[in-house]
């Protein structure tokens, strides 16, 4: 009897451990929207024969990353309508007739197990399909379009809950390449990039849609997740438009402090996620370049921040759209043109550079996704390849190369994959424009 209440104790121990689903990659960036992933049993360099790929099904175009969550993969798409084709010109913008939808696979053999389309006529420049991950919790999945269609689904059956259209409600126009601000789930609170006069930021009921704040204005939204960091005491929204990061309590919207850009980021491109280290807040962007900042009280100072608005003559890291890896007091990330570029985040001087992990020679926006694993990176880059690296002060060491994925989305002028991959389950799960794989990455028995 001891026995049996024993085990029947430690069973619910584990049923009652935030743990149990740890595994999971439930939104942008993974469990603690942090970029690490945590799972151990993981393999040290690729077979010489390829890696397992355990499932693949075609998908349509899209940025979005996929999200894993308790035996499920969520992934956003596009569908094109019949005989409507996106622009030669991948900037250019016209009125492009289709659907998005929003796929929910079976994480075991990527079976599709529903969906949810939605007419979707898009806008913007680089038409390829949606940016965002889908953010799961607690029974839910919130999808954002990049027209600014807000969705709440059922996670098991995909019966829609509720939903909000952006541009309707809030007045505004679809931004250049469009709405691209991760959703972020806070207690109660869905809170997302919208844009417009006064709600640049809205957090929305998480189970019924109602608004519950709004907060700041600028003339454009840009495009960075919205983050929480805890900073001189206490928890505070991070919200980083084109014309200044801001502070917010997340509970109300209540403005902390805002540090002002002068000048404004060009172009609206406020893209990579803000990144905090203890006190320090940093953030880079592609013309602008960077700046550090020091975030110990409601007025922040500069540690250091770029001279050069430029994408060519370039100081510090200007990063398009990758998010940096800060580890040990450096900063490692891809710079404008594909240079993946080690600094010193104390002064933003640069020690080491290499095209290796991106593109491989300079290109334009050379792109590639940097995720944390115990001593060593995961990076996948813009040509499609899984690479093993460890990433130190004095050099780039590559210790395995695997392709992975064909880089199809041509809207660059070159062929790329620039869709970020989640890590979950001992596997990768990564999209180009034509399907999703997932493959294992996990020590084989025996070895």
């Amino acid at each position: 009897m001891f026995l049996l209440r024993h085990l029947v104790f430690v069973l619910g121990l584990l049923l009652a451990s935030p743990s149990l689903h740890a595994a999971d990659w439930p939104q942008w960036l993974g469990p603690q929207r942090d970029g690490v992933w945590r799972e151990s049993g993981i393999l040290e360099k690729f077979p010489a024969n390829g890696l397992k790929c355990r499932w693949r099904v075609p998908v349509g175009g899209g940025y979005s990353g996929p999200a894993v969550a308790q035996g499920r993969v969520y992934l956003m798409d596009r569908q094109l309508a019949k005989g409507a084709t996106n622009p030669a010109n991948a900037f250019a913008r016209s009125q492009i007739p289709g659907s998005e939808r929003v796929l929910c696979l079976n994480e075991a053999d990527g079976k599709l197990l529903w969906q949810h389309e939605y007419e979707c006529a898009y806008t913007v420049s680089y038409a390829a399909g949606p940016r965002t991950t889908p953010t799961v919790h607690a029974g839910k999945v919130y999808t954002l379009g990049s027209e600014g269609n807000l969705v709440c689904l059922d996670a098991e059956k995909g019966t829609p809950l509720w939903s909000r259209d952006f541009k309707k409600e809030f007045g505004i126009k679809t931004p250049l390449w469009g709405f691209a601000g991760h959703p972020l789930v806070d207690g109660q609170k869905l809170i997302c990039l919208t844009g417009g006069d006064g709600s640049v930021v809205v957090a929305f009921d998480k189970d019924s849609g109602k608004e519950l704040w709004r907060a700041l204005s600028a003339k454009e939204p840009g495009y960075a997740p919205p983050m929480i960091y805890e900073f001189a005491g206490k928890r505070q929204l991070i919200l980083w438009h084109p014309e200044s990061v801001n502070g917010l309590d997340p509970e109300t919207g209540k403005v902390f402090w805002t540090y002002p850009h002068t000048p404004a980021v060009r172009f609206g491109m406020t893209i990579p996620t803000p990144r905090k280290v203890g006190d320090l807040l940093f953030l880079t962007s592609f013309y602008n370049g960077s700046v550090l900042l020091r975030v110990d009280s409601d007025k922040p100072a500069v540690v250091w921040q770029s001279q050069k608005v430029s994408e060519k003559d370039t100081d510090g890291l200007h990063s398009v759209m990758a998010t940096p890896l800060i580890e040990n007091g450096h900063i490692y990330s891809p710079c404008s043109y594909g240079q993946f570029r080690c600094l010193k985040l104390a002064t933003g001087e640069r020690l080491w550079e290499t095209f290796a992990p991106t593109s491989g020679k300079s290109e334009r926006w050379g792109h590639a996704f940097v995720i944390k694993h115990g001593e060593r990176t995961f990076i996948f880059s813009e040509k499609g390849d899984l690479i093993i690296a460890k990433l130190s002060p004095e050099k780039y060491e590559e210790l395995s190369r695997t392709p992975l994925l064909a880089p199809v989305n041509r809207d660059p002028g070159r062929p790329v994959v620039w869709s970020h991959p989640a890590f979950a389950n001992q596997c990768i799960y990564a999209r180009n424009d034509k399907e999703i794989v997932c493959v294992s990455l996990a020590v084989e028995p025996g070895l």
